[in-house]
């Protein structure tokens, strides 16, 4: 029987594609290697002009391209930023399975599907997940997002069908 060997975030997210961005013209400053992601999250704090994006395979079953994770200017929470490919139909469930999975004062999302694209925009704290806290890596967090959205899409998925 094969040892099932649970990768660490960072291996996880060895392959992918990163890139460091200005907040204020949303060019990249600089492209990334995977070693970037084992920075402590506090790195945005740091360098508040600033936000993340990354693409890997993990998201793509889940219906997601890339990430974008960045500090918000106002309310000093990680905020993450995505499209997620989703119909519209799955409306009601999917607010209902945000409102359910983040938990805690950090509890924000925002939700509006765009007709143009046929994506959800998609925002929400990485404070209010379970888990959480300001000593996590970069990686650690991506990968909190990864198992976040994989629950968020098969909870949406299995409620409706």
């Amino acid at each position: 029987m094969p040892v099932y060997e649970e990768k660490s975030a960072s291996a996880q997210f060895a392959d992918a594609y990163i890139e460091r961005c200005s907040k204020e013209t949303e060019t990249m400053i600089a492209n990334e290697s995977s070693s970037f992601l084992n920075q402590p999250i506090s790195y945005l704090k740091k360098h508040k002009n600033e936000f993340i994006y990354l693409e890997s395979v993990l998201f793509e079953p889940i219906g997601v391209e890339g990430v974008s994770l960045e500090i918000d200017d106002v309310f000093g929470t990680y905020d993450v930023m995505l499209g997620l490919k989703l119909q519209k139909k799955y409306e009601m469930k999917l607010k209902e399975q945000l409102t359910s999975l983040l938990t805690g004062d950090n509890s924000k999302f925002d939700l509006l599907f765009s007709h143009e694209d046929g994506l959800w925009d998609l925002n929400f704290a990485l404070n209010g997940m379970d888990g959480f806290h300001e000593e996590i890596s970069i990686a650690e967090a991506f990968q909190m997002i990864h198992l976040f959205l994989a629950k968020l899409v098969t909870n949406v998925k299995d409620q409706t069908s």
